[in-house]
């Protein structure tokens, strides 16, 4: 999860199952999208997705991932470092209420290795 405008390193790419360009931040995201493209059970998936109506703030989930039977699933892509830092934990759960009120039960973090 990360601010609407961050203003950082950003990889550009073109997803076979990415219906837009795919902007990435950092490497976990990158990893993410390649891996989402090459899997059988997701038909298509979209980056940076923006959460309307935010009282705290203009904020993007990182992936809105859209199954092949037709069910949605979000991922947050997050240092293993920087998961327990107050901000962080707030930002991940921010965006899983936003997403559980908007009826997305299938809600996860994705972490590097170490």
């Amino acid at each position: 999860m990360r601010k609407k405008n961050f203003k950082g390193r950003m990889v550009k790419r073109s997803l076979p199952k990415c219906g837009d360009v795919c902007r990435t931040f950092d490497p976990i995201m990158t990893a993410y999208a390649e891996q989402l493209s090459q899997r059988d059970d997701v038909e298509e998936f979209r980056c940076n997705v923006y959460l309307d109506g935010l009282s705290e703030g203009d904020y993007t989930s990182d992936f809105l991932i859209i199954k092949t039977d037709g069910t949605h699933a979000v991922r947050e892509c997050v240092y293993r470092s920087r998961i327990t830092k107050p901000l962080q934990m707030k930002l991940l759960e921010m965006s899983r209420s936003y997403w559980l009120h908007r009826g997305i039960t299938d809600w996860g973090i994705v972490t590097n290795a170490k």
